[in-house]
């Protein structure tokens, strides 16, 4: 099982803080890639030309970073300064 976590506009875009997932995806881009297949919402955020940062037990993780049970999973959009 892992659990993800949503973050800041996510959040408020997909109306979901965190989730459990007990079928445990390969990467981040296969969470991805379930998240986005739910469609409606989930299909525009997480659509592969959208920019979504991922970190995996509070450090950024890259799309092929592989997945284990028990991760935490947190999605958030970029940050951008000024």
């Amino acid at each position: 099982m892992i659990r993800v976590m949503y973050f800041a506009s996510l959040r408020e875009r997909l109306g979901c803080e965190n989730e459990a997932l007990s079928d445990v995806p390969q990467t981040v881009a296969a969470l991805r890639a379930e998240l986005a297949a739910r469609g409606g919402i989930w299909g525009e955020v997480f659509a592969a030309d959208q920019r979504v940062l991922a970190a995996v037990n509070q450090e950024m993780a890259a799309a092929d970073q592989v997945l284990a049970d028990g991760d935490e999973v947190g999605f958030f959009p970029p940050v951008t300064g000024g």
